[in-house]
């Protein structure tokens, strides 16, 4: 089946700008996540298509490139997050003779009349020998290579295993298994040292760079080693206190909104975020409320409301002038 239209999947026009693509993911990624449509295997390939697209037109490069080339465009081919791989290895390439090893090819001497003419060398000689001396250093390794990879934001915070096909021109293909350390971030770099360009003759191989991108989650929001997460709750909840179950990376958690809680609040969940391998420490979660009136008013709620009002005299406006 034909790859849909990576701007068609994700609803916008090819001019959306960068926030527009992304509002549009999540709100896709919330809708078909497959911790909401436990089973259904059309949400879960529309999840994954709108990742895919998500992965190539959020990135700058990879939209100008789909943008002129489309899906037949280097670079889209199968690749370890089931879209667009990147590259591996450079091709083959011709070297240029250096003129240390002409040296050794021809003796330079015998047209300069070197040994003899009472001791004097060729006014190469000293050139030629500096040349000789500074190839028998150890050659620079070969090309380092980037090979970007994308991540969904569960895979990246709790850590995975990739299997990588690398290439290089007549030398066939090589698959290797990368683990991608928990925790890691957006534009995080893995080494693995030694797979990169293959080295010409003693000249060692480069290393390989698994970019990692991270696609962004329908609610969870990520800054250092901490989660946030936006919590609506209701304007009677946020007066009078309650009790509201809130998803975290361990599952769902009962959170207690405190009486008189004020939209942008605060709440911290301790321990519930990304746990980092090198500090050892595991960040904490924070619940940002967002106070939601109704969007519509019942002929009750409305007598309600007018008559908190005439019983509410604090002016939370007080002090702005």
């Amino acid at each position: 089946m034909a790859k849909r239209d990576y701007y068609e999947v994700l609803g916008v026009t090819r001019s959306a700008s960068a926030d527009e693509i992304k509002r549009a993911y999540r709100k896709l990624a919330k809708q078909h996540h497959p911790d909401q449509n436990k089973g259904d295997k059309n949400a879960e390939a529309r999840f994954k298509e709108a990742q895919e697209a998500y992965a190539v037109l959020s990135d700058k490069d990879k939209r100008a490139n789909y943008d002129r080339f489309g899906h037949a465009g280097p670079g889209f081919g199968p690749g370890p997050s089931g879209h667009g791989g990147g590259h591996a290895w450079s091709s083959a390439r011709g070297e240029p003779i250096d003129i240390g090893d002409l040296a050794d090819m021809f003796d330079f001497s015998s047209f300069m009349g070197g040994g003899g003419g009472g001791g004097r060398g060729s006014p190469f000689e000293g050139v030629f020998s500096r040349k000789r001396q500074a190839s028998r250093k150890p050659a620079a390794p070969a090309p380092d290579v980037d090979y970007p990879v994308s991540l969904t934001f569960e895979r990246a915070i709790r850590g995975t295993k990739l299997e990588l096909e690398l290439k290089a021109e007549g030398r066939g293909s090589q698959r290797i298994s990368v683990t991608i350390p928990e925790g890691v971030r957006d534009g995080q770099k893995i080494r693995v040292r030694g797979k990169g360009t293959p080295g010409h003759g003693a000249q060692p191989p480069g290393d390989l760079y698994v970019v990692v991108s991270v696609q962004p989650h329908p609610y969870f929001d990520r800054e250092g080693d901490d989660i946030y997460l936006t919590a609506p709750i209701t304007v009677s909840e946020a007066a009078l206190g309650a009790k509201v179950d809130l998803p975290t990376l361990d599952g769902v958690r009962t959170v207690t909104i405190p009486p008189g809680t004020p939209s942008g609040a605060k709440l911290r969940m301790a321990g519930l975020g990304v746990n980092n391998p090198q500090t050892k420490h595991r960040g904490d979660q924070f619940v940002v409320i967002r106070i939601t009136p109704p969007k519509r008013v019942s002929p009750e709620q409305r007598e309600l409301f007018e008559r908190l009002a005439t019983l509410d005299n604090a002016n939370p406006r007080e002090g702005l002038w």
